[in-house]
């Protein structure tokens, strides 16, 4: 099986488990919002009526998991020729706004409740399929929480966490309840505005989540490490560098690089190392590779060297120069060529005026040409 086809039937696996982890959310999250709704009315306990709400909005969740993702599994088109898959982030937005949502609404009602106490009436029976509510999110959170990690889905994942910490809060409520019957003390309206603030809190964090996912943010170090680890090992890569990844969706990134190589290499050459460079890095990792750049490398000049290594001594004892690379020296034209990343820490036009000015100082004359790169990967 091709490289392409095992990534298609991954990617359709995938598919497969998020639904049907989904649908098994939903059906457990119905039906302990039944449960919890029938107790919180009879009961007249506002914690528990809320906790039920809290369980309908994480099957309303789920059923939007769901829709994300079979959209998000369309077949590329002419208008959208790599794919939907950032349609999964935009479901997850709409999941936040819906957690966000129940938040508040809690909130305001248990503030209602503390404004305009009403006392609740519990039975051993509606303590017991509490307790069991709490033990059956356990098991749900972790395991809806495996299997997002096990292909890879940031809204299984939240929605496993996000069950655990239901888990929490619904022990609250059972605490809360069994202090009432105890003692006497109703903490319903307050157990409530603390469950709401923290409803409130998940959907904030969702959504700062899923918004940097839609932004873009810098990218897994570990993922950048062995990508550049890959086209190191061969033999005529003088070295990895611009390394930018471009994600279309989870498990969907297309990347670009630009490599060191002699400047004797062929143009036939570096095409057969840019193929090979393409296919070990998609099987290694699932990166496609849609661009390879090159810095031409000197060769055979000992000048050249010791101009390098003074240029980036100069360069690199700046705080903010997190690199120097792509450095090309023309003898024959006096030309000097080399690019820097600079961290966000300087405006990149300041801290190119600071290196040119030094540079051309100690090579007067050289045409000195310095790239700005902005600081993408680790």
């Amino acid at each position: 099986m091709d490289n392409k086809r095992a990534h298609a039937v991954s990617e359709l696996n995938r598919d497969k488990v998020i639904i049907r982890t989904s649908i098994i959310g939903i059906l457990t999250n119905v039906l302990l919002a039944a449960f919890k709704a029938v107790i919180g009315i009879v009961s007249n306990s506002i914690a528990v009526t809320l906790d039920a709400v809290n369980n309908l909005s994480d099957a309303l969740s789920s059923i939007i998991t769901i829709a994300g993702t079979k959209l998000a599994g369309k077949r590329p088109d002419k208008k959208h020729p790599l794919g939907h898959g950032r349609i999964e982030y935009l479901s997850a937005m709409i999941v936040s706004g819906i957690v966000l949502y129940a938040g508040i609404t809690s909130a305001v009602e248990s503030v209602k409740k503390i404004i305009q106490p009403e006392k609740p009436d519990y039975s051993i029976i509606s303590l017991v399929i509490i307790a069991v509510a709490v033990v059956v999110k356990i098991v749900l959170g972790r395991y809806v929480k495996a299997k997002g990690v096990q292909v890879n889905s940031g809204s299984l994942e939240a929605s496993g966490s996000d069950a655990m910490f239901d888990a929490i809060l619904s022990g609250s409520v059972l605490v809360s309840a069994i202090i009432y019957m105890v003692s006497g003390l109703s903490l319903e309206a307050y157990v409530g505005v603390v469950i709401a603030i923290f409803i409130i809190k998940a959907g904030i964090e969702m959504m700062i989540e899923t918004l940097n996912q839609i932004l873009g943010v810098r990218p897994d170090k570990e993922k950048t490490d062995q990508i550049k680890k890959i086209l190191n090992e061969e033999e005529q890569v003088r070295g990895a560098y611009d390394l930018i990844i471009y994600n279309y969706g989870p498990d969907k990134d297309l990347a670009s690089v630009h490599v060191g190589v002699p400047d004797t290499m062929t143009a036939r050459e570096f095409d057969k190392l840019t193929r090979k460079l393409e296919r070990k890095v998609y099987k290694e990792t699932g990166v496609i590779l849609t661009g390879v750049g090159l810095y031409s490398c000197n060769t055979g000049n000992n000048a050249a060297d010791d101009i390098q290594k003074d240029v980036q001594d100069k360069v690199m004892a700046h705080d903010w120069a997190v690199q120097m690379h792509g450095f090309y020296l023309d003898a024959e034209t006096k030309e000097m060529a080399f690019d820097v990343v600079m961290s966000f820490d300087i405006k990149p036009a300041e801290g190119l005026k600071i290196l040119y000015d030094e540079i051309k100082a100690a090579y007067p004359e050289y045409d000195i040409q310095i790239a700005p790169d902005v600081d993408v990967s680790d």
